[in-house]
């Protein structure tokens, strides 16, 4: 099994900075895609931001010029910095691995960005 498990959420003023860390364990498969996603209540989780093994990324578009995701393949740990925050960015932000072996989450880390 892999484990998933985040650190770095909390309360931030608009305009401020947070970086999220995501560290995976467990049996992993080398080729995967390491991912942010983020949730607030009544709506679907969304992709902010992934990185495969390779290091190609992808951004939502509301985030992208803000956001940069980088990992350390050595260290299965995958990160999120979040710069010029705004309100709209506050929601639970989860990790996900997504590998041959399957499709893996961590328990999710709440961001609040207050105006």
């Amino acid at each position: 099994q892999v484990q998933l498990v985040e650190s770095g959420g909390g309360l931030v003023q608009a305009g401020g900075s947070l970086r999220l860390s995501c560290a995976a364990s467990g049996r992993i498969f080398s080729i995967n895609t390491m991912g942010w996603y983020r949730q607030v209540p009544g709506n679907a989780r969304e992709l902010v931001a992934a990185i495969t093994s390779g290091g190609s990324r992808n951004y939502a578009d509301s985030v992208k010029g803000r956001f940069t995701i980088s990992r350390d393949n050595a260290k299965n740990t995958v990160y999120l910095q979040m710069n010029s925050l705004k309100p709209e960015d506050t929601a639970v932000y989860y990790c996900r691995l997504q590998a041959a072996t399957g499709r893996y989450w961590g328990q999710g880390t709440q961001v609040t960005v207050s105006s």
